[in-house]
């Protein structure tokens, strides 16, 4: 397995759309905050070396205090978009990283299985500049615009949902990132990123329980699924 991959945790996000004002990273789910659940999973994949989160500027010493995974850790100040916290994180990773993994701490059930499954698929994979965990779409996708259907989306066996951790070949996602900087563009993800900027990204299974903690109710749907896993 590729070895000595550095993690970056992506954790700048406020909680405005939660209702709270911490940061949406720092909320316990269960008694443990999102950014503390990401990155232990990150550091149990054996391939990764050391860590870089990316937290809200002003929270970089809590983060410090509380994100002990038992390797390398380095906080920076994340941006005011995910793409910027990014690029914030990539000038924190040594030169000598040949591979790169970047998680949403907003994912906080992921398991240090889809790293090392994503990781994986880039040694499999010679011409995959990236790899990432998907899940199929199992509805019918309808185009909406301005209150009105205006498409329905084609065959749903091409369409998928992305998921974090997204593995990528360090020189790839960096030269993805500079080159959307000086285009001014920003993208939701690093694959797409990488799609724009011309490289081939792997797609690996994704797991069902690796939701996105975006609203109210997706943190009161983690309290209830961690409450389930903690009573197995």
């Amino acid at each position: 397995m590729t070895a000595g991959a550095v993690a970056i945790v992506l954790a700048a996000g406020s909680g405005e759309r939660l209702g709270r004002v911490e940061p949406k990273a720092f909320l316990d789910v269960a008694g443990s905050p999102m950014v503390v659940r990401a990155a232990e999973a990150a550091a149990a994949c054996p391939a990764v070396g050391s860590l870089v989160v990316a937290v809200p500027r002003g929270h970089e010493g809590t983060a410090r205090a509380i994100v002990a995974p038992g390797k390398p850790v380095v906080v920076v100040s994340g941006g005011i978009s995910r793409h910027a916290s990014v690029r914030a994180a990539l000038a924190a990773v040594p030169d000598r990283a040949s591979f790169i993994v970047c998680h949403d701490a907003a994912r906080p059930f992921a398991s240090p299985q889809q790293f090392v499954l994503v990781l994986g698929a880039l040694e499999v994979n010679p011409d995959a500049a990236g790899a990432i965990p998907v899940v199929p779409v199992t509805d019918t996708v309808k185009r909406v615009r301005g209150g009105f259907v205006v498409r329905t989306e084609g065959s749903r066996e091409e369409l998928t949902l992305a998921q974090t951790p997204q593995a990528f070949r360090a020189s790839a996602l960096r030269d993805a990132h500079t080159r959307a900087a000086q285009a001014e563009r920003e993208f939701s993800d690093d694959a797409a990123a990488l799609e724009w900027a011309g490289y081939r990204v792997a797609a690996v299974a994704g797991d069902p329980d690796n939701f996105k903690i975006t609203t109210p109710e997706d943190l009161a749907l983690a309290e209830l699924f961690a409450a389930e896993r903690a009573h197995g």
